[in-house]
């Protein structure tokens, strides 16, 4: 059977961080970038660079990084968005704009107020002036599943004469079936004269709970493109999950004649990654990389499992790159063997940076029996993402008293970024919030918690605590997150992180510009 090769466009940087309460860093997002290079996607959408000067920094560090992937920036319909996305993109090996424009009779008349023939207009325009610099240009009919499908035939075949290289026909509000959405794409092939000269790209989004049997359903009508975000995060329900297609093409190739230029064994680190820099953890039995994937409870499924593995797993979890956490370093290992499980890892500290994470493994040694691969995983992502030299809260000492029949309370004391020294004592129901209340009494902000969530890093009762927090910080929505083996300790460092990301940002960017949003 022949296998097509279907190109891979994550937009895990984009429209995944445009999911409620994400805020990525330029070095998370750096990070972030590099992993989806490892993992092998063909194209990246590093970020909207007209939406603020901190995406605009990200994009550009991110088009001067990445060797190996084609780099992508989001911009609306604007010349000023093109001309700013190709100040960002510009020393990318292959830089790409992707340019949105709605097209259906809803768009058009209530939010773009024009008519289809001056949207058609618009977006030639706008394409023919964006290959004046880019040498790749995708153009996407905004909210395509709910546009007149002659009218779609009509723009795409006039954008494609005006340059486009790529046309995208988005699911944006995850409305269409893959029925419907295959019948689409079949017709678009079968209208569109010149559509031969283009990737066909499809974007589904999950409100449905169907993106990803959507992008299966184009792919099978002519796509020769999938878009998507690894988790399936990003706006309202999220996108299509890249992981879950890759190995859904893996595993049923006698269905699906197709293949990507995927590294499935690095999907399992990159959604640990996101999960972790975002926020958003995996649910337990979310498909090919949640923590139940490959977990047998039920006494029959044990039983065939240990008498041949494919009674029950029809996937190998060594196929996504899942290991066995077993004892990897312990308190006698020495330097040269802790940089080799740092290389091993995929991760590439500067020398300091890993002289800090020998540090913090060294004193994990100390109070943790066994120490695995996430352990050190999340030590070395802490360390890699960390802006330490900019001004922020520091924690100098914390106290909380609990007890069934004492009411809580919590003795702070904090460095403020001007370097003063404060400490305060509060009381509340119970030791977190004794511990928040104080915090927020020494912290100038205005802060209110939105979301607050503990997962522990591994198992057993030595295991680090992990803490995500989501805060208003002067009514900015701000994630924050914290490790250590005490979880209110971990609960204490999540918060002061979430403070000091706005801090950060608010010293960098500030006066901040009004961000542009781009959801298609």
């Amino acid at each position: 059977m022949c296998m097509s090769q279907i190109k891979i466009f994550d937009t895990t940087l984009r429209d995944g961080e445009q999911s409620p309460g994400v805020n990525l860093n330029k070095l998370e997002k750096l990070e972030i970038a590099r992993q989806l290079e490892k993992l092998g996607v063909d194209r990246m959408e590093a970020g909207f660079p007209a939406s603020s000067q901190g995406d605009f920094e990200a994009v550009k560090a991110i088009a001067e990084t990445i060797k190996g992937t084609s780099v992508t920036g989001l911009a609306r319909a604007v010349k000023s968005d093109v001309d700013k996305a190709w100040d960002a993109l510009k020393y990318a090996e292959e830089p790409c704009l992707h340019i949105f424009l709605a097209t259906s009779p809803i768009h058009m008349t209530y939010k773009l107020k024009q008519t289809p023939e001056q949207v058609i207009e618009t977006a030639v325009d706008i394409v023919a002036y964006a290959r004046q610099k880019f040498p790749q240009v995708e153009w996407s009919a905004e909210d395509a599943s709910r546009s007149d499908w002659n009218f779609l035939a009509q723009i795409i075949e006039q954008v494609i004469d005006a340059g486009a290289t790529v046309i995208n026909l988005p699911d944006t509000v995850g409305y269409t079936t893959p029925k419907e959405y295959g019948e689409l794409f079949q017709f678009i092939k079968e209208t569109v004269p010149n559509i031969d000269q283009v990737d066909l790209s499809c974007h589904c989004h999950n409100d449905l709970g169907m993106a990803v049997a959507n992008s299966i359903a184009a792919v099978e009508n002519g796509a020769t493109q999938v878009e998507g975000t690894i988790n399936g995060i990003g706006e309202r329900a999220g996108n299509a999950s890249l992981e879950e297609l890759a190995v859904a093409f893996e595993i049923r190739s006698d269905q699906y004649p197709y293949t990507t230029g995927l590294k499935l064994n690095e999907i399992k680190r990159t959604s640990d990654l996101i999960a972790k820099l975002s926020g958003m953890f995996v649910q337990a039995n979310k498909a090919v990389v949640g923590r139940n994937a490959f977990s047998h409870e039920a006494g029959i499924h044990q039983d065939g499992v240990l008498k041949n593995k494919e009674t029950y797993e029809i996937i190998t979890p060594e196929m996504v790159g899942v290991q066995s956490n077993t004892l990897f370093l312990g308190k006698h290992s020495g330097r040269h063997a802790f940089q080799d499980k740092v290389k091993s890892l995929g991760f590439e500290l500067a020398e300091e940076n890993l002289k800090k994470a020998f540090y913090q493994f060294k004193q994990l040694t100390d109070r943790k029996k066994e120490v695995t691969d996430d352990d050190i995983f999340t030590i070395l992502m802490e360390i890699q993402t960390d802006q330490s030299g900019a001004a922020k809260y520091r924690m100098e000492m914390f106290q909380v008293q609990y007890g069934t029949a004492n009411i809580p309370t919590a003795t702070v004391s904090l460095t403020t970024p001007e370097g003063n020294k404060v400490q305060n004592a509060r009381t509340g129901q119970g030791s977190v919030e004794a511990l928040y209340n104080t915090l927020d009494s020494l912290i100038e902000q205005e802060l209110q918690l939105v979301d607050y969530q503990l997962n522990s890093v591994g198992r057993g009762k030595d295991a680090l605590a992990e803490s995500h927090v989501q805060l208003l910080v002067n009514g900015e929505s701000m994630n924050g997150r914290g490790t250590a083996q005490d979880v209110v300790e971990a609960s204490a460092n999540a918060f002061l992180n979430a403070v000091n990301r706005y801090m950060i940002q608010y010293h960098i960017s500030k006066p901040k510009e009004e961000a542009v949003k781009g959801g298609y």
